[in-house]
């Protein structure tokens, strides 16, 4: 049997995302970010390809490490200006029917109270298209901004996030039952208030007494999407979520993550295919294979190597401005760019030492992924080969320019892998947890959110001593 590969388009409300010095690029049209236009005609393009969504990233930090401030980031437009992605979100499902979307935001800088209410207004308004990237953040720059000297500890940010999600699944998943709202005219009753309860959640770091404030979306829980790399964070995606983008440069890098993810979720007691695993990657295809070459030299003649130092700095923790642009690798000293180096020269057959400007150049278009290069057939047949290698389900494809790669994608990749009966030739219907697993709308039993359902494990209802009459409040697990 062939097997299917699901695409995700990757974008952020910026300029140039992954790629930075594109924006220089003559057909590149990612300064209109601040169109609704660019974003509804993005989705209409990407729904007419089939992909399982768009998912948008978002930071809350200047990119400062480079040169140990924000001037190379502002000067590159490297994610800055940035601004909100939650604010797109209804204006492309308008006009779209089956696309789904998958929003970035941050625990560590937002009581998930309010949060609770805002993605289920969305869900909503979608009719349950909706996905949340779950991000602890990496950028210090963000936490200075909301009064802190640092960041928590990466593992304590991780801790942090597994209370968030706790109080966000009472609220969404323990909260309301399904037939609160009666709308019962006669007796002037909207919502019976005995089937609302109180979640009275008191822990580490909130403290939430009361109900959601929204009725239950058509999911309830949006579907969970992730990307932590480190063993703490394919923990936590291992409970908590159900697509997991990853990023690596090889195909051994990749199967070796995937095999983990698919381990962990094992171990955490769902199925090893319970979250669908998405690597970045980027795609520069044409009608022939040297027209997609001359396009690829042509994207490479504007990526700026500045900018590529400026997110290689922020990824990694460690300022490459204080290093020649052509010192060796070795030189560098940083155990996560030297492994991280050593898995991209997998692609070279020359075994030169890369060169810091190497790095820089290597982060110039589609940031930590492959850049797969050719025609729609040679493409595809790179797609299959990784995909059949490394057990991946799919690919989250950043731009080199936007929408110009969509289109390309959309107009030579998709109907090769189509006919191969490698892609889907339509949409499973309905939302988006569903058109992913085809198992409905809402959590399945193993997942960690659905214990604290009414009488699930999560939580135990207990009398509400404070509250009205015939209400209960869920005790914190």
């Amino acid at each position: 049997m062939t097997r299917r590969i699901r695409f995700n388009a990757f974008d952020m409300n910026c300029v140039a995302h992954q790629s930075p010095g594109l924006w220089r690029h003559p057909d590149d049209q990612s300064h209109r970010y601040k169109e609704l236009g660019y974003w509804t005609e993005l989705a209409q393009l990407l729904e007419r390809g089939r992909f399982d969504g768009i998912f948008i990233a978002d930071v809350l930090g200047t990119y400062d490490v480079y040169g140990g401030n924000d001037i190379a980031a502002l000067r590159q437009g490297a994610q800055i200006p940035v601004a909100d992605p939650l604010l797109l979100v209804s204006a492309m499902a308008a006009v779209t029917e089956h696309l789904g979307f998958g929003i970035t935001t941050g625990t560590g800088f937002e009581h998930p109270y309010p949060f609770a209410r805002r993605l289920s207004t969305l869900d909503h308004l979608t009719k349950g298209r909706l996905g949340w990237n779950v991000v602890t953040g990496y950028l210090p720059s963000a936490a200075r901004n909301f009064g802190a000297a640092d960041q928590l500890d990466h593992d304590e940010r991780y801790n942090q996030a597994d209370e968030y999600l706790e109080v966000l699944y009472k609220l969404w998943e323990g909260s309301w039952e399904d037939d609160a709202v009666v709308r019962d005219a006669a007796a002037g009753v909207y919502v019976d208030p005995a089937k609302v309860h109180h979640i009275g959640h008191r822990g580490t770091h909130y403290t939430v007494p009361g109900i959601h404030l929204s009725e239950p979306s058509p999911q309830r829980t949006p579907v969970i999407y992730q990307a932590g790399a480190s063993p703490r964070g394919v923990r936590f995606a291992a409970e908590n979520a159900e697509a997991i983008f990853i990023a690596g440069p090889s195909k051994r890098v990749l199967a070796q993550t995937v095999s983990r993810i698919r381990d962990a979720l094992e171990a955490a007691g769902r199925s090893r295919d319970a979250a669908r695993v998405y690597a970045l990657a980027t795609i520069v295809t044409d009608a022939t294979d040297e027209a997609a070459r001359r396009k690829h030299e042509e994207y490479l003649s504007y990526a700026s190597v500045e900018g590529g130092l400026v997110f290689m700095s922020g990824w990694m923790g460690i300022d490459l401005s204080r290093y020649d642009l052509d010192d060796p690798i070795g030189q560098v000293e940083s155990n996560a760019i030297r492994s991280a180096v050593a898995a991209f020269q997998e692609f070279d057959d020359d075994g030169r030492e890369w060169t810091v400007r190497d790095i820089g150049k290597w982060a110039g278009i589609g940031g930590m992924g492959p850049v797969f290069v050719g025609s729609g057939e040679t493409v595809a047949d790179l797609l299959q080969e990784w995909a059949a290698e490394t057990d991946l389900d799919g690919f989250n494809l950043a731009y080199a320019i936007t929408p110009g790669t969509f289109e390309d994608i959309v107009r030579h990749v998709v109907p090769v892998l189509t006919a191969r009966g490698a892609y889907a030739p339509e949409y499973t219907p309905g939302t988006l947890r569903n058109a992913l697993f085809g198992a409905g709308d809402r959590l399945p039993a193993d997942h960690r959110g659905a214990s604290y359902r009414l009488g699930g494990t999560g939580s135990t209802a207990v009398p509400d001593a404070v509250s009205r009459p015939g209400a209960t409040v869920e005790a914190n697990s």
